[in-house]
């Protein structure tokens, strides 16, 4: 089951029009909500920062937070998802083909369920990333569907072998192709300022809020690909991973190549927290 154009239907019924601006522009805004034990993790984290996109984007959102929440809580129900994912996009709405906003257009909203199990050999066993230029354009704090550039990324961590890129401007590590990144080193927490050159992360901000409880120093600065190279430890975060180790970035083992200490103490209360 499926919600699109303010109602629940069957995937089959639903037809895409090819006015559509996300269609031909990627003219729209999306989430990806991460669902434990049949309830939205973060849920109003995600909402907030949905409206801060469709707000910089200036696309209206056709209902409330509140009302949203309320859809897609009734969407799980429908499709009894115990654990999964919940996509939710916005586009503009369906127009003629012009650059300008459309006077007219509706905003059209959709959101689907899938079954999607916690990536747990990647989580206890790490994974291997190489490096990257990050040519996004200079607003990736917006959660948009232009992600061409994300797609050209991951496509080139498996054609290298690896499961993930980590994107740097001149050298300055931001983060990585559907991830957010963090460092250890001499037991600091490090990762990028959450300003337009990365996307404010949920499960980032989460990683923070327990490092804080946890009384673990963080520095929100930016470090370079070397000093990323030289750290005792790496990870990332997101909605679907979590919190997973890098174990080797560009053929390098990172610390002892291993999951590190600060890294599992961080997931084992990630885990406390929303999984018990």
């Amino acid at each position: 089951m499926y919600f699109y154009k303010n109602e629940f239907v069957h995937k089959q019924v639903i037809q895409i029009s090819p006015d559509d601006r996300g269609y031909y522009f990627g003219d729209g805004i999306y989430e990806v909500f991460r669902v434990y034990n049949g309830q939205i993790y973060e849920g109003p984290a995600h909402m907030q920062r949905l409206e801060r996109t469709a707000s910089e984007v200036r696309l209206p959102l056709p209902h409330t937070s509140e009302e949203i929440l309320s859809i897609l809580n009734k969407l799980i129900g429908h499709n009894n998802l115990i654990e999964g994912t919940v996509y939710l996009q916005i586009t503009r709405g369906e127009a003629p083909r012009a650059h300008p906003f459309p006077t007219q257009a509706e905003p059209v909203l959709l959101a689907y369920c899938s079954e999607v199990k916690r990536p747990l050999a990647t989580i206890q066993n790490g994974i291997k990333a190489v490096t990257q230029p990050d040519i996004r354009w200079l607003r990736c704090d917006l959660k948009t569907l232009n992600l061409l550039p994300n797609v050209l990324a991951k496509q080139a961590a498996l054609d290298h072998g690896v499961q993930e890129v980590v994107l740097h401007r001149e050298g300055t590590v931001t983060e990585c192709s559907a991830s957010n990144l963090m460092m250890v080193k001499d037991q600091v927490l490090y990762t990028h300022p959450a300003n337009h050159l990365i996307l404010h992360g949920i499960t980032r901000a989460v990683v923070l809020r327990i490092a804080h409880a946890l009384q673990l120093p963080v520095k929100e600065e930016a470090f370079t690909t070397e000093q990323l190279l030289q750290a005792d430890e790496a990870f990332i975060t997101g909605t679907t991973v979590e919190i997973t180790p890098i174990l080797q970035i560009d053929g390098q083992s990172i610390g002892s190549g291993s999951p590190g200490p600060t890294t599992q103490k961080l997931q084992a209360e990630f885990e406390r927290t929303f999984l018990n």
